[in-house]
């Protein structure tokens, strides 16, 4: 951290002993290491939030990314299913009643994908508006 050699230490401890005299010089010592102890402390405690909170806003694009992928696969599902619905029918003789049918079973389809793609929809607003927490047993401890 900090670049000091041997005698810049002992030029430091002798004006300490000058100034401070040998009854307050120990004294003083452990206090400044305690003060020194806080500051490394409280700076690696910021390291450490501030590499969860990049963590965190890396899973969130990540996120954000798949739930784009999957809005995606589910539109092209829904055109497909679409598709074969508004497609004419290659089959000359198929009855209207096998016809309808198939309609039936294509409007529950897309009915069915337009669920799914409103729970993704919902299940990552809700997950974005969360805030995510990283925090260790270490920190929780220590108050």
């Amino acid at each position: 951290m900090l670049d000091i050699g041997f005698l810049e230490l002992m030029l430091v401890g002798v004006v300490g002993l000058l100034v401070l005299g040998p009854e307050r010089l120990p004294r003083a010592a452990r206090t400044a290491g305690l003060w020194v102890g806080k500051i490394k402390r409280t700076i690696s405690g910021m390291q450490r939030e501030i590499s969860a909170q990049l963590e965190a806003e890396e899973l969130r694009q990540t996120l954000n990314e798949q739930q784009k992928t999957i809005n995606d696969s589910l539109k092209n599902a829904k055109k497909d299913v679409e598709s074969i619905l508004d497609a004419p029918s290659s089959r000359s003789t198929s009855s209207s009643a096998s016809q309808s049918e198939t309609e039936q079973r294509v409007a529950q389809a897309s009915a069915q994908l337009d669920e799914a793609q409103r729970e993704v929809n919902e299940a990552a607003s809700h997950t974005s508006n969360e805030p995510l927490k990283a925090t260790s047993k270490k920190d929780s401890q220590n108050p």
